[in-house]
C-alpha cells in the first residue's frame, strides 16, 4: 500500500530515493494502522522545486530540484505479517515514485526559458503527480497488494525496464 505526499516540510525526516539504498523494515517508523488490511504503507513522494532568473520583468532563465523521497514517519508496517518478499513489493513502491520523478527531469529538460515558465512546470508537477497516483494504485489493484504473485513480477520487471530507459534521469 501506498501513501502519496506531493511536498513535506523542511523538517520531516526524508530518505532520498538512491539505487544502491533499499528500503529495510527498520526504515518504517510510524505506528501501523489497526484499521488497515495492509500489511505495511509506503509514504513517497516527489518534491519540486525552482527558481527562476529574471531581467526587469524579462524571465530569461530557470532551475530546478526534482527528488522521490520516502517518508519514514508516515511509513508502517506490521511486524509479525511482515518479510522480504512484502518488503520487496514497498520497495517497488518507491521506485515508482522514482521512475516518475525521472519522467518528471526529463519533461522540465524540454522547456524552452519564456515568459510562462512557471505555469508550465506547475502544470507538468500537477500532471506527473496524478500519473504516480494512478501508477502505484493500479500495482496494487493489479498485484493485490504483493498477493498476485505473477503480477507483483511482471511489476518488477516492467518498472526496472522503465528506470533504465530513463537512466539518464535517476537521482543522484
Amino acid at each position: 500500500m501506498v501513501l502519496l505526499f506531493v511536498g513535506t516540510n523542511s523538517n520531516e525526516e526524508t530518505i532520498t530515493w538512491n539505487e544502491e539504498r533499499k528500503l529495510t523494515w527498520e526504515d518504517f517508523k510510524a505506528g501501523a494502522d489497526a484499521n488497515s488490511e495492509a500489511v505495511a504503507l509506503t509514504a513517497s513522494g516527489i518534491t519540486f522545486g525552482y527558481s527562476v532568473k529574471t531581467s526587469g520583468r524579462r524571465i530569461i532563465g530557470f532551475s530546478t530540484s526534482v527528488e522521490a523521497h520516502f517518508y519514514p514517519n508516515k511509513s508502517w508496517y506490521l511486524s509479525d505479517s511482515a518479510n522480504d518478499y512484502i518488503l520487496g513489493h514497498e520497495q517497488l513502491h518507491f521506485d515508482i515514485t522514482e521512475l516518475y520523478a525521472r519522467k518528471f527531469r526529463q519533461q522540465l529538460e524540454r522547456l524552452v526559458v519564456n515568459q510562462n515558465i512557471k505555469v508550465q512546470m506547475n502544470q507538468i508537477h500537477e500532471a506527473i503527480n496524478t500519473a504516480l497516483t494512478k501508477t502505484q494504485h493500479t500495482y496494487d489493484e493489479q498485484t493485490q497488494h504483493s498477493i498476485v504473485e505473477e503480477a507483483q513480477k511482471y511489476w518488477e520487471g516492467y518498472i526496472k525496464d522503465e528506470l533504465q530507459k530513463l537512466d539518464k534521469y535517476k537521482s543522484e
